[in-house]
């Protein structure tokens, strides 16, 4: 009985995702419909696993407004946060000076110029890591995301036939997020006789 329950829930939800691809497959050229259909085929998985909900590329990373420039500044903030920690690894250990106390120097070097230099770069990382968690959370949310591609298992035939499965609407995102700079670009159309109504027209 949970079986027939599981297979019918399961069974709901492949339609379910059918009809969504359908309805908005406006830019998915036909060709590409036909082939993946015939390579599904080829790449056949248990309906079970192939709605999971466990997709290959999540929706969810897509729902997301931001500007490019606030993601690159998220990700340009990890970056130093990364390259500070490491500066702070290779500096040396704090160590006990052997100079006295009231001397500023010991053989031309600096009393605690290290640990001087692991406090000032300590300040600067937690500047950093503040302004990424209270500005940039949802940009660091996305760079998760993202990382997260670096590790799919090319090999893994499961993860291909998913990912074969999910790249139409996949596809159809990519097509109208493309469109729409084109359309920003083009700007509004131009009125009749609105060209040289300037100063200088006659």
């Amino acid at each position: 009985m949970m079986v027939t329950m599981v297979t019918a829930r399961t069974a709901l939800w492949a339609c379910v995702c059918l009809l969504a691809c359908r309805a908005t497959a406006s830019h998915v050229p036909p060709k590409m419909s036909a082939t993946i259909q015939n390579l599904l085929r080829h790449y056949k998985i248990p309906v079970q696993e192939r709605f999971n909900r466990q997709p290959v590329f999540s929706r969810e990373l897509l729902a997301t407004k931001m500007e490019a420039k606030e993601l690159l500044m998220s990700a340009m903030l990890q970056t130093y946060e990364k390259l500070i920690q490491r500066m702070l690894k290779e500096l040396p250990a704090p160590t006990p000076s052997p100079c006295p106390s009231s001397a500023p120097t010991c053989g031309g070097v600096g009393v605690g110029v290290g640990v001087g230099v692991r406090a000032e770069l300590s300040v600067v990382l937690k500047l950093v890591q503040e302004l990424r968690r209270f500005r940039f959370q949802d940009s660091d949310t996305l760079l998760e995301g993202l990382e997260s591609f670096r590790h799919i298992q090319m090999d893994n035939m499961l993860i291909q036939s998913k990912a074969l499965w999910e790249l139409p609407w996949l596809y159809e995102e990519a097509s109208s997020l493309a469109a729409k700079p084109r359309a920003r670009r083009q700007g509004p159309a131009m009125r009749p006789g609105s060209f040289g109504t300037g100063s200088g027209s006659p």
